[in-house]
């Protein structure tokens, strides 16, 4: 999981990089970005504050640190897999025929080189 820290505070700036510094990454190639101001954009953000509405509440720890970004990243994986998964069902049903046709598809391409394998056996 790649992380990027974005904070107003340098003094919290300072110890989320110091906490994952094997995970920080740039803003352009992240996962996850952890910010002290809420900021709705194109990345998945974590909001860290002592408010009730936070992510993650100060003060934490590393190990709550690592577990909030755990939860966070699971549920942002699997909620990517569900649309996945509801664009394949969609163009399913766009085009119900579709496994049809690519059956149809095999089927004739198989004949067709049955064919040139017993033309070419003829004519040899």
């Amino acid at each position: 999981m790649k992380v990027a820290v974005q904070c107003e505070s340098a003094l919290l700036q300072r110890s989320l990089e110091l906490f994952l510094d094997t995970h920080l990454s740039s803003l352009k190639q992240c996962d996850v970005v952890i910010r002290d101001k809420k900021i709705m954009d194109a990345h998945h953000s974590l909001f860290v504050s002592s408010s009730m509405q936070a992510d993650i509440k100060k003060p934490f720890s590393r190990s709550q640190l690592y577990l909030t970004l755990e939860k966070f990243y699971n549920k942002m994986v699997d909620i990517e897999s569900v649309q996945a998964y509801d664009e394949e069902v969609l163009n399913s049903v766009q085009n119900p025929y579709a496994a049809l046709e690519q059956q149809i598809e095999i089927i004739t391409q198989e004949y067709k080189n049955k064919i040139l394998k017993t033309v070419k056996a003829f004519y040899e």
